[in-house]
């Protein structure tokens, strides 16, 4: 009685596959444990002279991950980017594994790199213990921006208004009539011509900041799409659902421009794909 002997697959097959499997932990690794650094240019009439080259790191969505001791691998891209302002655009924690100190620790290390700004987003809401987030980060220099805008003068007649509102899960209104209120009340002491510049979590409610006549608008919330599909985009993000029109870039419209971050850490779906944490780098640039 004849036997069949089966055949073992060539090494090259094998080779093929444990290189494949590489490339994808690889890929797997560096789209959620290194950081990346993305940088744009917004340029408009509006913008002072003064703000010509005015430069701004934008972090967002950390959800209380770390990335190196201390947060290293953040804070010196951030050192070497010698920015003038620094825009925390919400989720700094997380709810789901609340750990403040360990977010907290991100802040020590920035804070006297430039003047930090700061809102909330639906993670801080969702731990309600907003007053102690509040009170933890002013006590560290860091400027929150509770539905209210600053003015900033670097020298006579040459000034911008950064403004800051709540995450609208804050109120019982539906989210685009809270924040189209709360936009209202942050820039109602704000001349009109002057440039405005709104810190927000939502990217979603675009037509809002838009049809508010802001003229940039940083946002988070989206985490790129979490995982990104090459040449089409983000693939799901909360707020707007399968293939998110606002995950990830800068937009415009009537002149309004949207800028949003993927962020850097991760919450309910724990791993990131084609679709690197960013720091976000905005040079705000005088039409000549």
């Amino acid at each position: 009685m004849e036997t069949t002997k089966l055949k073992k697959p060539p090494r090259r097959k094998w080779f093929f596959i444990l290189l494949i499997i590489g490339l994808l932990s690889f890929v797997i690794y560096k789209g959620n444990a290194t950081v990346g650094v993305t940088r744009y240019e917004i340029v408009s009439d509006k913008i002072p002279d003064a703000y010509d080259t005015y430069r701004i790191v934008q972090i967002s969505d950390l959800h209380d991950a770390e990335f190196g001791d201390n947060h290293s691998e953040v804070v010196n891209r951030v050192k070497m980017i010698t920015p003038q302002a620094i825009f925390i655009t919400g989720d700094f924690i997380d709810s789901n594994r609340y750990n403040l100190e360990q977010s907290l620790i991100l802040i020590e290390e920035l804070q006297f790199v430039a003047p930090i700004y700061y809102v909330t987003g639906n993670h801080e809401i969702a731990t309600q213990d907003m007053e102690r987030i509040h009170e933890a980060l002013e006590d560290l220099g860091v400027r929150v921006l509770s539905d209210e805008a600053d003015v900033i003068t670097l020298f006579p007649d040459s000034s911008i208004a950064i403004g800051g509102i709540e995450d609208p899960l804050a109120s019982g209104l539906e989210d685009d009539e809270a924040v189209k209120l709360s936009i209202e009340k942050a820039f109602e002491n704000v001349p009109d011509d002057m440039f405005k510049i709104l810190l927000s979590h939502r990217p979603e409610q675009f037509n809002v900041y838009a049809e508010q006549e802001i003229d940039l608008t940083f946002s988070g919330h989206a985490h790129g799409g979490q995982f990104r599909i090459p040449g089409i985009g983000g693939l799901i993000s909360p707020g707007q659902g399968w293939f998110p029109k606002y995950s990830s870039g800068i937009h415009e419209k009537n002149g309004s421009h949207l800028v949003v971050s993927r962020g850097l850490g991760n919450s309910i779906i724990p791993v990131r794909l084609f679709n690197q944490p960013e720091i976000v780098v905005v040079t705000l640039r005088k039409t000549e």
